[in-house]
């Protein structure tokens, strides 16, 4: 029965904290999608993580949606007018497209929902990610004591905007307008950046909560026509060159009239005309070394693992010390406990003094034989602990019939140089305690009355 209670003790806590993390991993797991998952955010996708039911409703308020899969083509789309470029998932654009995103037309807005820092610098944009939150948290327009100047965020009112904050980048002087908590800025300039942190109120489960609908529509329609770039998956790397082997770039990343595939292979612009290529000119068709790598993350090892990850990690370490704590032993008064085996007293006497005797400590075994004697005589002869050797010695001499001289060299003098001595020493104070206890006084603990 012990033995079934002792695993009790470890299994309970174990299986209550392993149900609590599988159970926070899961709804973390629910209330975040990947934005690399098929259909995250698409236009034409019902499930909860699509984004059909905001498609909807940007239809029924006259705003025009174009859905396309490819930058090129979204990009060339803003080019005939002002209209908002939709882009849910930046990460899964190649990272030499991505300077394409700081570079619009005036008079265009840009959508950004939870870039990271890579998409960010990549794209030219003065901003950077701060915190984050493990869930989103539905927030007002002007949480955090800042007021909010987009007019879109300020008819929606609370929204589930509360995941990822942003701010400016250290060492720009950019002028941005902050929601949410800085979960929502926008960045003006002649085309304007509004980046999100959250992707809860373009969503078809989300959608419908507080003032998310309002401030997606808001966001997407200010233009009356909404050009959505819906990635199926990572984009592949920008090819260079038309089938001809002309050498001109099959698109530029720079919209705005110095795009595209010149159709007619004459090449008219860049330097020499929009579609002129900027390589070394020999028609070779190699690509320009112009985007290079993307800048390293300023914490490669954090970005490795996802998030849950690290969250998983941290509860996990939580667990260990709550079972370390419940394990440990715990303060308070002793507890008496049986003796496992009974020693007689001789024999605890007749031991400890092989040992001192084969270490020859006599100096110890005598000074610990007068401490014995003297605590015996004080409390026979009611001596205050403050007394002084010498004291002491006049104090006993009187009860034992001896000089103080004495009786202070038999319990404060040199420690003894042979086994003879101290065998003698020790029965000179055994004659010392029995003389004083037997002359008349106050009785004490064990004396015969």
């Amino acid at each position: 029965m012990r033995r079934r209670r002792r695993r009790h003790r470890v299994l309970v806590p174990l299986a209550l904290a392993a149900a609590l993390l599988a159970g926070t991993i899961a709804a973390h797991e629910l209330d975040q999608p990947d934005p690399g998952d098929p259909g995250f955010l698409s236009p034409v996708a019902t499930d909860d993580d699509g984004g059909s039911r905001l498609a909807d409703a940007l239809r029924a308020r006259g705003v025009t949606v174009a859905r396309e899969t490819d930058l090129l083509p979204a990009l060339l789309g803003l080019d005939r007018g002002p209209a908002t470029l939709f882009v849910p998932a930046a990460e899964l654009l190649h990272p030499d497209t991505l300077g394409a995103l700081g570079e619009l037309p005036a008079g265009r807005r840009l959508v950004l929902v939870d870039p990271s820092r890579r998409v960010l610098e990549s794209a030219g944009l003065p901003l950077v990610p701060t915190d984050r939150r493990w869930a989103t948290r539905a927030v007002g327009p002007e949480a955090g004591g800042r007021p909010c100047a987009v007019p879109e965020a300020t008819r929606a009112g609370v929204a589930a905007a509360g995941l990822q904050r942003y701010a400016a980048a250290p060492g720009t002087a950019a002028a941005l307008d902050r929601c949410y908590a800085d979960g929502l800025v926008r960045l003006p300039g002649r085309a304007e950046v509004v980046v999100i942190g959250a992707s809860d109120p373009f969503r078809n489960d989300r959608i419908a909560e507080h003032g998310n609908e309002a401030l997606a529509t808001g966001l997407l329609g200010v233009h009356g026509r909404v050009v959505w770039l819906d990635l199926d998956g990572p984009a592949p790397a920008p090819t260079f060159g038309r089938p001809g082997g002309t050498g001109e770039p099959a698109w530029s990343p720079t919209p705005g009239g110095s795009t595209g595939y010149d159709g007619d292979g004459t090449g008219e612009g860049g330097p020499g005309g929009p579609g002129t290529a900027t390589g070394d000119g020999d028609g070779s068709g190699d690509a320009p070394d112009s985007a290079g790598p993307p800048p390293p993350d300023d914490h490669p090892l954090l970005d490795a693992f996802p998030p849950w990850f690290w969250a998983l990690l941290l509860q996990l370490a939580l667990v260990a010390l709550l079972i370390v704590l419940w394990r440990a032993r715990r303060l308070g008064p002793p507890v008496t406990e049986p003796l496992p085996v009974e020693v007689r007293s001789a024999e605890t006497v007749l031991g400890r003094a092989r040992l001192y005797q084969r270490a020859r400590a006599r100096g110890p075994a005598a000074a610990t034989l007068r401490t014995a004697a003297l605590g015996r005589l004080r409390g026979r002869l009611d001596l205050p602990a403050t007394l002084g050797p010498a004291e002491v010695a006049a104090r006993v001499a009187g009860p034992a019939g001896g000089t103080p001289e004495q009786i202070h060299e038999l319990l404060f003098g040199a420690a003894p140089q042979t086994d003879a001595e101290l065998l003698e020493l020790a029965r000179s104070l055994d004659r010392l305690t029995r003389t004083v206890a037997a002359a008349p006084g106050r009785p004490t603990e064990g004396d015969p009355r």
